[in-house]
């Protein structure tokens, strides 16, 4: 039998496992204004970061068209560059792509808060790089399609999304209790 006293349950005392699955932790978003703020900033960085990203992919590089061949086989041109003798190439080329594929994880679950979740983030990135390395293989002198830039540039986005971008998001679109 419970007691009361001033309002308060004394006894018997829920466990702390059920009294967390009874009363999951709120979550408050922010005020509207913050929030279209939020989101109105995080969609001028990613325009910023798209112009960025055709500036450093889509430039035609003449001097490199001997040097370009199209791969499809994941994971080849990884080993071409690690079996390179400067290090600082293969540092170059592999964080590079990862780099480029960090703000897709970090800016599009506050853009769009739909794409929120890791799998939605990943094939997000996955299309639009896909896309990117198409244009470069059909479009672009002196560039191919290379499938391994695609793969670091998700691995990117989920260490984007992993690190900021999922805790944003919810900071900016926290989902509404439910009662």
């Amino acid at each position: 039998m419970a007691r009361a006293v001033s309002g308060l349950r004394l006894w018997p005392r829920p466990r702390a496992a059920e009294a967390r699955k009874a009363d999951p932790p709120e979550r408050h978003a922010l005020a509207l204004p913050l929030r279209l703020l939020a989101t109105a900033c995080a969609f001028v960085f990613m325009v910023a970061f798209a112009v960025v990203l055709a500036r450093l992919t889509l430039h035609p590089s003449p001097a490199s068209e001997a040097l370009t061949h199209t791969n499809m086989r994941p994971g080849s041109s990884l080993r071409a560059y690690l079996d390179q003798p400067a290090l600082r190439d293969a540092v170059k080329q592999i964080g590079g792509n990862i780099l480029l594929g960090v703000p897709f994880g970090v800016l599009v679950p506050v853009v769009a808060p739909r794409t929120r979740g890791v799998l939605r983030v990943l094939l997000l990135t996955a299309v639009v790089m896909l896309l990117v390395e198409f244009a470069q293989g059909a479009l672009v002198t002196g560039r191919a399609f290379d499938v391994d830039d695609v793969i670091l540039n998700t691995s990117g986005a989920l260490i984007g999304y992993l690190l900021l971008g999922r805790r944003m998001s919810r900071s900016v679109h926290a989902r509404k209790a439910r009662d």
